[in-house]
């Protein structure tokens, strides 16, 4: 008969290039954090400088504002949400808090769920890129090369780079699930998991508990006597 811990059954401790769980998780949300944090500082020198991201006519065909001021301040708000969920995701596995984790898991499955909304809308509506590709201005890096691509071609490329990120995306919210998991298992209470010949597990309470429901006590050993 076999005694394992729970967490060592069934959860796994391997994520990117085989580091625990826990290391890939805190990785995770550093580089997030990172990512979120230069947004926030461009957001913020576009707002202290609003010309810096208004082109001419001449530069791309027609006036064009990067974006307005009460976007700004909602961008400025998201990238600040963001930061804070980075940051709570980072602590929580740092300091093994299970429930810090889960705020960044939840916009893990957003971005997921956003990303296969608009891959279905680009296999449902394959001539939306075309569509898409000729709003952009005349002197649009590439514009031209990837209107001369057939469209067939040109959704069959969207659709592998969309599914190639997917698949990462989707690696990452089990490493994240995985370290969750992981990190319940080890905080809750020292259950021992005992599987038996015919694959049925039996669970049985601490040694202390045991005790406390039985009545009994372990006696001491008796003194050791020299020959």
């Amino acid at each position: 008969m076999n005694m394992v811990a729970p967490w060592t059954r069934f959860y796994s401790h391997s994520c990117c290039l085989c580091c625990h769980v826990r290391t890939g998780t805190i990785l995770l949300g550093v580089w997030y954090l990172i990512i979120n944090a230069v947004v926030l500082l461009i957001l913020l020198s576009a707002l202290a400088d609003p010309d810096q991201y208004h082109f001419s006519s001449s530069e791309l065909g027609g006036e064009f504002e990067f974006i307005d001021d009460a976007n700004m301040l909602i961008a400025i708000a998201i990238s600040l949400l963001m930061i804070l969920i980075c940051v709570m995701s980072t602590y929580g596995a740092y300091k093994q808090h299970a429930a810090w984790i889960i705020p960044f898991f939840c916009y893990q499955i957003f971005d997921f769920a956003l990303n296969t909304l608009v891959a279905i809308t680009v296999l449902v509506y394959p001539n939306s890129i075309q569509e898409y590709i000729r709003q952009l201005p005349p002197n649009f890096p590439y514009r031209d090369d990837i209107m001369s691509v057939n469209p067939t071609c040109l959704v069959l490329i969207i659709l592998l780079f969309i599914g190639i990120i997917l698949a990462f995306k989707g690696y990452l919210i089990s490493c994240v699930w995985s370290c969750y998991r992981y990190i319940n298992s080890r905080n809750s209470s020292d259950v021992l998991v005992y599987v038996t010949s015919n694959d049925t597990t039996v669970l049985l309470p601490p040694y202390d508990d045991a005790n406390a429901v039985t009545g009994t006590t372990k006696e001491p050993p008796p003194p050791y006597v020299s020959a």
